[in-house]
């Protein structure tokens, strides 16, 4: 008996040790390039207490302004924006270091978001101007090959602005902000393609810009870019189809709309709560809490402080931080998030990266 206790308070200090270990996340940057910004960031959040290391160069690209991570952890990918290219890179998982690989020309103009697909087989761009989507394969030494589906957006005015595949990643679904609409794609993964499916009517004026889904698979948020507004949808993963059952502002019920528009839109990994920034003249990160039941939205409240033009923002995996990409601010603030109100406490904690858009998470081990 004395054996077995010994054994499992040996196996309950190392799980102690291993968790102690990990509180670290090394947080990797996308920005505009120019006189100031040379390409993709790097520092480490430290999770006992929500602070940041000073960010240095972890490779020279032009406009990252969107990365993404290989399941494996091995390669980083970027759109170059400016160059209408996605790009590949190693990590070196112990300096963070970042090595090209190669590119391939993203078929658009002025490619935006990305996703890399769960079986670490594709890469699915979203091109801004003209209105298209890519889907480019990637090797099994983390290299882009040849586009193997693209499709071009048909309309009057077409802004393809963020792409994302459901749990079963059996579709695609692709914000096209000109449209007003969710372009629906059959995905093949297996063989890269992207087959049109159908597409969701956002409400007119809207311009769907990012699209966040809850845990459960089902449920959907879609920012509303043009008239600063969030969407609760249902998910139908067998038929591929949403359907809107809610629409709220993201700005406060006393504050008169001047313009402006929202960025980003991030579910928390609880899934209990949303949130949308809203950026200039607004610069806030307007918070919602969701019914566990029916997935509705109730409005919290809003944060501002220290925000300033917030392209993007991201949760870091357990939830207990945000880190806002301030663009025009010209740095990277962190919010402490309360576990049971969602409320954003500021602290203390920024980095200065110039131009920052992007943000993204990597275990340190």
């Amino acid at each position: 008996m004395c054996k077995y206790i010994c054994l499992a308070a040996f196996l309950f200090l190392s799980a102690c040790s291993f968790a102690e270990a990990q509180v670290k996340y090394r947080v990797y940057l996308g920005t505009y390039t120019g006189e100031k910004s040379k390409g993709i960031y790097q520092c480490e959040l430290n999770l006992k207490d929500g602070s940041l290391s000073t960010a240095t160069l972890a490779v020279e690209t032009n406009s990252p302004s969107f990365v993404a991570f290989h399941p494996t952890g091995k390669y980083l990918y970027a759109v170059n924006e400016a160059q209408a290219k996605v790009s590949a890179f190693a990590i070196n998982k112990r300096s963070g270091r970042l090595t090209f690989l190669n590119s391939q020309p993203s078929q658009g103009g002025a490619p935006c978001h990305l996703y890399i697909d769960p079986t670490g087989r594709n890469v699915l761009a979203a091109n801004y101007s003209g209105g298209s989507c890519i889907c480019i394969p990637i090797a099994a030494s983390g290299h882009l090959g040849k586009a193997s589906s693209f499709q071009q957006h048909v309309g009057k005015k077409k802004n393809g602005h963020s792409i994302h595949v459901d749990q079963a990643n059996r579709f695609a679904l692709c914000c096209d902000l000109g449209l007003d609409k969710v372009i629906i794609y059959a995905f093949d993964a297996s063989h890269g393609t992207l087959t049109p499916h159908g597409a969701f009517d956002t409400p007119q004026g809207s311009g769907p810009r990012h699209f966040a889904w809850h845990p459960d698979g089902r449920t959907a948020y879609i920012n509303g870019e043009s008239n600063l507004t969030l969407m609760a949808c249902d998910y139908d993963p067998d038929k591929g189809f949403l359907k809107q059952k809610q629409v709220l502002s993201t700005l406060p019920k006393d504050v008169e709309r001047q313009g402006g528009s929202t960025a980003e839109t991030v579910v928390h990994p609880s899934g209990k709560f949303v949130y949308v920034s809203n950026r200039d003249p607004y610069n806030s990160i307007a918070i919602f809490s969701i019914d566990p039941e029916t997935r509705k939205l109730t409005v919290v409240g809003h944060q501002g402080l220290g925000i300033k033009t917030p392209r993007n923002f991201a949760i870091e995996p357990t939830g207990k931080y945000m880190l806002v990409a301030n663009q025009s601010g010209g740095n990277v603030i962190v919010f402490r998030i309360d576990p049971s109100s969602g409320e954003l406490i500021p602290t203390r904690s920024s980095v200065q990266v110039p131009r920052p858009v992007c943000v993204r998470f990597m275990e340190i081990h």
